[in-house]
């Protein structure tokens, strides 16, 4: 059957596009960056403000600090899945609008809370602890349930206003802009927190949702953007089965979520494992521990900045599975390290290609999903990742701790660890995604067609 649905972008070959593509992405991109900068500064700012004031010098300390992850985990598995069946069904830019709002109002309750303003229903002008705690958690759990309906609205919206070659660019310069909230946010937060106060930190993250509602209020949402009418909508369940059906049946989505759920079943063991690995592994100074994450991170942002630029030669599909190939033979390479200089090497190189794939990612299940279920596939993606990644972080815990505690042997003359052994078979997961992914992936093709500039996109 012939497809008489017009391009929503005109295409040439000739034209030379901007570094932001066009004024509606250059819009949501300067949006999003104040929205990640502010959620940066907001979660170490839980984490400080829960064990440096609130739970100060107490033995529950951690268990306090934990409950934020718990807020934060709860959801992202119980609703996260049923979410996208409302992205589907709405308008996504009006989701995103109406969630910037409730979370702006969330912080500014959470920041009455905090004691900027004396309440005049307690007897010292501040709730009790276990109350501000209280207000923590049902915040961060309000708060993560926008999100929910937020972030895949998100990546509808780029694949309605970035033309099918550049998005993999329109990733990267997100990607980017998250990889460096993670180096600017902390420190942004400890340096307000500790100098003028949480009220100021809660601030800033209030503030940058209202940039991003005031950015997406200037968008012009092309006429192509449609989303499904009242008239079309079916019941909740019949939805919301179809897309699991969808996302099951796909042999493309279902390669996708194989390779990252085997991807994060072996990276959870770097959050739980790394400092152990420095110290009895690698020999070195705890002191050092923190440059593990800056050479991860300078990694990001050099490979965020170069995959883009990849994935237009290469293809998204062969940039997804040459990140996860390389990230496993570098995580197999690093478990046999012994010297602290080349790991933070591998950790730099890891990290570039670990940016290759998160920039692969977003524009790869755009090519392969349909735009009515786009927001299902999401929310039923993001959720299994999240659980590989914590059953990757308890069971090399667990492990650890008891069956391999004493674990010592020699392979064809190679000692291995406790450690070094876990590490060595999270690398294998992580190669035999990337196979998988290379071989099941690799038919995805990508128009390598320009689009004209209209003149709703100029700046």
């Amino acid at each position: 059957m012939e497809d008489t649905m017009k391009p929503m972008y005109p295409t040439s070959s000739a034209r030379k596009i901007p570094l932001l593509i066009n004024r509606n992405f250059a819009l949501l991109w300067t949006g999003q960056t104040i929205s990640i900068l502010g959620d940066a500064v907001f979660d170490t700012t839980l984490v400080l403000w829960i064990g440096d004031r609130l739970a100060r010098n107490e033995a529950w300390a951690p268990l306090a600090v934990s409950g934020v992850l718990l807020a934060t985990a709860l959801p992202t598995f119980m609703l996260g899945p049923f979410a996208g069946v409302f992205v589907d069904r709405w308008d996504k830019r009006s989701t995103m609008l109406w969630t910037d709002m409730l979370r702006a109002f969330l912080i500014f309750l959470l920041l009455l809370g905090s004691g900027v303003v004396p309440l005049p229903f307690t007897s010292n002008g501040h709730l009790p602890r276990l109350w501000q705690l209280s207000l923590i958690y049902g915040t961060v759990i309000l708060i993560t349930t926008c999100s929910q309906l937020f972030n895949p609205s998100r990546l509808v919206l780029i694949g309605d206003l970035v033309p099918e070659p550049e998005r993999a660019r329109a990733s990267g310069l997100l990607q980017g802009t998250a990889n460096l909230a993670l180096i600017i946010g902390p420190p942004t937060a400890a340096l307000l927190l500790f100098n003028v106060g949480v009220q100021w930190a809660l601030t800033v993250n209030a503030l940058s949702f209202i940039g991003s509602f005031l950015t997406l209020l200037v968008l012009r949402i092309p006429q192509g953007a449609l989303s499904m009418t009242s008239g079309q909508q079916g019941h909740f369940l019949s939805e919301f089965g179809a897309g699991v059906r969808f996302f099951l049946t796909n042999q493309l989505l279902r390669t996708i979520l194989v390779a990252m759920f085997l991807v994060l079943l072996g990276g959870g063991v770097s959050n739980t494992l790394s400092f152990f690995f420095l110290t009895q592994n690698l020999h070195a100074s705890s002191h050092l521990y923190g440059l593990l994450s800056t050479a991860s991170g300078a990694g990001l942002l050099a490979g965020t900045a170069l995959a883009g630029w990849g994935a237009r030669r290469l293809g998204i599909a062969r940039t997804f599975g040459l990140g996860i190939v390389t990230m496993g033979v570098l995580e197999i390479v690093y478990a046999r390290l012994t010297d602290v200089s080349l790991a933070f090497f591998i950790l730099f190189v890891q990290g570039m290609a670990n940016a290759a794939l998160n920039v692969a990612l977003g524009p790869l299940i755009l090519a392969v999903t349909p735009r009515p279920f786009v927001g299902r596939v999401w929310a039923l993606l993001i959720p299994a990742m999240n659980l590989a990644a914590l059953l990757s972080m308890a069971t090399a815990g667990y492990l650890v701790s008891t069956l391999l505690h004493d674990f010592h042997v020699t392979v064809l003359g190679v000692p291995l660890g406790p450690i070094d052994t876990i590490f060595t078979v999270a690398g294998l997961l992580a190669l035999a995604g990337g196979i998988s992914a290379m071989v099941n992936v690799r038919d995805v093709i990508i128009s390598t067609q320009t689009p004209v500039k209209s003149k709703m996109d100029k700046m």
